[in-house]
């Protein structure tokens, strides 16, 4: 699979995480990082906590590999390590907790991010 196509899936699926507590009360990663980002900039304090920087940081550093040929390898795995952390959370929980909606929520992004070792390793 060609870099781009590779990081842009990994960008798409790394937002259908799935959250859920309480009683009716869930929502995707796409909003829950909708509201942080306008929260950002109004009350950057609410937002600084590591479950939230590290994603963000994470979606940045494959923004930065779709441009960057020379450290490509580089920002593709640092932004897998960075999304990864929330997202095997979100799995573990779901194991955890038995709830269907949250583990496959995390499935594409993980299996694509083993996919994307796999194929940079292969290509050295």
């Amino acid at each position: 699979m060609r870099p781009l196509v590779l990081n842009t899936l990994l960008l798409a699926t790394s937002l259908l995480g799935y959250l859920e507590w309480g009683k009716e009360q869930h929502l995707f990663l796409a909003q829950a990082e909708y509201e942080i980002l306008i929260r950002l900039f109004s009350s950057p304090k609410e937002v600084l906590h590591p479950f939230v920087i590290l994603p963000l940081a994470g979606q940045l550093s494959l923004i930065i590999a779709l441009f960057v040929k020379k450290w490509y390898k580089f920002f593709t795995r640092m932004g897998i390590i960075l999304i990864a952390v929330l997202l095997l959370f979100i799995f573990l929980i779901g194991l955890i907790g038995l709830n269907w909606k949250l583990l496959l929520s995390t499935v594409p992004f993980l299996t694509l991010s083993v996919y994307s070792f796999i194929a940079t390793r292969k290509s050295r």
